[in-house]
């Protein structure tokens, strides 16, 4: 099991049409989002320790505190997390970001069985929108001008 992020850019209605016009370069801003996007996950996971919407990470459980290695904190076990968080060009006009870790689902959605609570770290928060808008625009400009 693995999670990933679907974000839909369409309501951004003032940069539709700029898109539009790259043709062939589309590939190449995708990447560029989708770097973008790898690294506002990265800094959620290993600075910030919210969720997208700004609320903070659950604490562990006082059990699981106690059997977990010094130095380690919340996402944070062996890095094995932050260092897969990755992302992948699906088609021309997609790409997504995530982890392929077989944890990765449980931190992102919570698991109610074995009362882990979620921690989701993929997702646009509203400072990463407007990040991946001026990047995008950026790069607009530089291809096709105004």
């Amino acid at each position: 099991m693995s999670a990933s992020l679907i974000y839909d850019f369409n309501g951004l209605t003032g940069l539709q049409g700029r898109i539009a016009r790259l043709e062939g370069d589309k590939p190449e801003l995708l990447d560029i989002i989708g770097a973008v996007v790898e690294s506002q996950v990265r800094r959620r996971i290993r600075d910030e320790k919210n969720d997208p919407d700004g609320t903070p990470w659950g604490k562990w459980s006082e059990r699981y505190a106690k059997r977990r290695p010094a130095g380690r904190t919340l996402l944070m076990g062996e890095d094995h997390l932050l260092d897969t968080i990755t992302h992948l060009n699906v088609d021309r006009d997609s790409l997504e970001v995530g982890s392929n870790m077989i944890y990765a689902a449980t931190h992102q959605f919570g698991d109610d069985e074995r009362n882990i609570p979620a921690r989701p770290f993929l997702g646009i928060s509203d400072d990463n929108e407007t990040d991946l808008i001026r990047e995008i625009d950026a790069y607009l400009d530089e291809r096709i001008g105004r």
